[in-house]
C-alpha cells in the first residue's frame, strides 16, 4: 500500500513538472519548405559546369551564409528525370542530392532518410550539367525533418543538440510530425525544414507556425 501511494505521489510530481517545462517552452517555430535541391563540391562543380565555374546568387536562404543559385541541373534515375533542381551554395566538401519520396518514385530508386550530411546507404544518380555528366555516387537522400536553432532557442524550447522532438502545428491541418531532430549552432536560424511531400499532406506553407509538442533524447 506504501508503495503504491508513493508511485502515486510521484505520479503526481512528473505530472505538474510536465505542465510547468511546457508552459516554460511555450514558442513558435517558422516552417521553411525544402524543395528538391544539391549541394556541390568544387571537383563536381567543374564536371558539370566546366573547370573553375562559380556560382552566381539569386537569392539568400534562411540560414546563414546559404543560399539558392542560379544555376539547375537534372538528375536521372532508372525510371526517369527530374529537370531544373537547384543548386544550393556554397560549395561542400562532398555533393549531396536530397528529394522527396515521390521524386523518388519518379526516378525508380529508393534513398534512406538520413539528416543531411549523413550519406551512409546513400543512393546513386546520373546528373547531367551544361558542361558535362557524371553518376554520383552515394550522393542522394530523402533528408529527415529537422530544426534549425541557436543555443539562446535551444535554451529557451528546453532542448539540446540531437534531440528528437515532437512537433504541432498551428495553422493548416491539425496534424503532429514525430522524429523531428534538433540542430544547434550559434550560426542558424530558427526554423523546422520539411520536405515538400510532408508539407502539402498537411497543407502548409512557408512561415506557418509550430510548437514543440514533446521531447525525446535523441
Amino acid at each position: 500500500m506504501k508503495e503504491s501511494s508513493s508511485q502515486l505521489v510521484r505520479s503526481a510530481v512528473n505530472e505538474i513538472l510536465a505542465q510547468l517545462r511546457s508552459q516554460e517552452c511555450d514558442g513558435a517555430i517558422p516552417l521553411g519548405v525544402s524543395n528538391r535541391h544539391i549541394h556541390l563540391s568544387r571537383g563536381d562543380l567543374d564536371v558539370l559546369f566546366g573547370v573553375g565555374y562559380n556560382l552566381t546568387e539569386l537569392r539568400p536562404l534562411s540560414q546563414s551564409g546559404q543560399y539558392a543559385a542560379k544555376e539547375t541541373i537534372c538528375v536521372a534515375g532508372y525510371k526517369g528525370c527530374l529537370s531544373q533542381v537547384r543548386v544550393l551554395g556554397p560549395l561542400r566538401p562532398q555533393s549531396q542530392i536530397e528529394i522527396s519520396r515521390t521524386d523518388a518514385y519518379t526516378l525508380g530508386v529508393k534513398p534512406p532518410l538520413r539528416p543531411s550530411g549523413n550519406l551512409a546507404g546513400a543512393v546513386d544518380l546520373c546528373v547531367i550539367g551544361p558542361a558535362g555528366m557524371l553518376v554520383m555516387q552515394g550522393s542522394t537522400i530523402i533528408a529527415q525533418r529537422h530544426i534549425h536553432m541557436t543555443p539562446g532557442d535551444a535554451e529557451r524550447f528546453c532542448v539540446r543538440d540531437k534531440d528528437v522532438v515532437s512537433v504541432k502545428a498551428k495553422s493548416g491541418r491539425t496534424c503532429v510530425f514525430e522524429d523531428v531532430v534538433v540542430r544547434v549552432s550559434p550560426d542558424f536560424r530558427l526554423e523546422l525544414h520539411l520536405d515538400t511531400d510532408e508539407a502539402n499532406a498537411a497543407d502548409l506553407s512557408n512561415g506557418n507556425l509550430f510548437t514543440i509538442h514533446k521531447v525525446r533524447d535523441g
